[in-house]
């Protein structure tokens, strides 16, 4: 846990990572404390990414009174915390099933809203990792352009741990471009804080990034 007195870097942090105007920055801030949260946001960081809806609710709570922040779910979304989802959300960035799509445009339908999406790829094809691969992208997306209260904005992926990003966004951002134009789609999401930098460089426009900004959980 990060100890409250300690003096932060945030700020320094945010301006070092030198990201580009046209890439949108998601400051990820799971595990960490709302103090944090508020001080990027004062320093004029507006988008935090989340991976649990469970300890996210309380932050997104907390920081009501911050009225241009807004909330990605970057995690894996279990189908019973769909609704949660829904309800404190700005944008989900981890859609990878029909069923999945489904369930979230029913629960934004209850509550009126309708829901930016981003759909994670499995972009290195591992079976322990979430996402959908490449060959069945298709169907979800003609399915999600039928759902009244899903928007989709573009792909999402994490690529194989310890291995050559590179081609990986290369391959993302081949896919990107072949969905781009006839489905409208704006966000590349792609790059953390170790290969951002060469996700920018191979067409990203959205990176999420958490220990370069608020320091390695301890």
């Amino acid at each position: 846990m990060e100890d409250k007195n300690l003096p932060s870097n945030i700020g320094k942090n945010i301006e070092n990572l030198k990201i580009p105007e046209n890439v949108k920055l998601v400051a990820v801030s799971k595990k960490k404390p709302v103090e944090l949260i508020e001080e990027a946001y004062n320093l004029g960081q507006r988008d935090f990414g989340e991976n649990y809806i469970q300890d996210a609710i309380p932050k997104i709570n907390k920081l009501k009174n911050l009225k241009e922040i807004k909330w990605h779910f970057i995690g894996h979304l279990q189908s019973n915390k769909v609704k949660l989802a829904a309800q404190y959300f700005d944008m989900i960035q981890s859609i990878d099933s029909i069923k999945l799509a489904q369930k979230l445009n029913n629960a934004c339908a209850e509550l009126k809203k309708i829901m930016p999406i981003l759909i994670e790829i499995n972009i290195g094809a591992e079976i322990s990792k979430g996402g959908i691969n490449q060959e069945n992208l298709f169907d979800l997306v003609e399915h999600i352009k039928s759902l009244k209260n899903l928007k989709l904005r573009g792909l999402m992926c994490i690529p194989p741990f310890n291995e050559n990003s590179k081609n990986f966004f290369k391959k993302m951002k081949t896919l990107f471009d072949k969905y781009k134009k006839d489905y409208n789609l704006d966000i590349l999401s792609m790059g953390m804080s170790g290969d951002y930098r060469v996700a920018i460089a191979e067409g990203g426009n959205m990176v999420r990034i958490g220990t370069a900004i608020f320091g390695k959980r301890v």
